[in-house]
């Protein structure tokens, strides 16, 4: 389990952070390229407002059950609230971003 903090605010410091969290099993291809796309939309929507967590499933498989996993890669936004779940490599930018209510349609 490792903890990514974001840089820091350059702008708003008032903003809400986000708190995401990226369930993966190991360095599949899918994992891998799900944190790749992540990195890259939270670099370029929400730098220095966002903390992202990615947990192995395969370190650490009772963490599943927390946030009811049942499918990885998933993505789960914890913050803001209501939690939103995205299951997959995270590849479709547009879903991604609507998805979590970063983008409106």
């Amino acid at each position: 389990m490792d903890t990514i903090p974001a840089p820091p605010a350059a702008a708003d410091s008032a903003a809400e952070t986000w708190e995401l969290r990226l369930y993966v099993a190991g360095q599949t291809v899918k994992s891998v390229t799900a944190l790749a796309n992540l990195r890259k939309y939270c670099e370029e929507h929400l730098k220095g407002r966002y903390k992202l967590e990615v947990i192995d499933l395969l370190l650490h498989p009772q963490l599943a059950e927390g946030d009811q996993i049942l499918a990885i890669p998933t993505l789960v936004r914890k913050v803001p609230v209501p939690i939103r779940k995205i299951i997959g490599d995270l590849s479709n930018q547009e879903k991604v971003l609507v998805g979590l209510d970063i983008r409106t349609v």
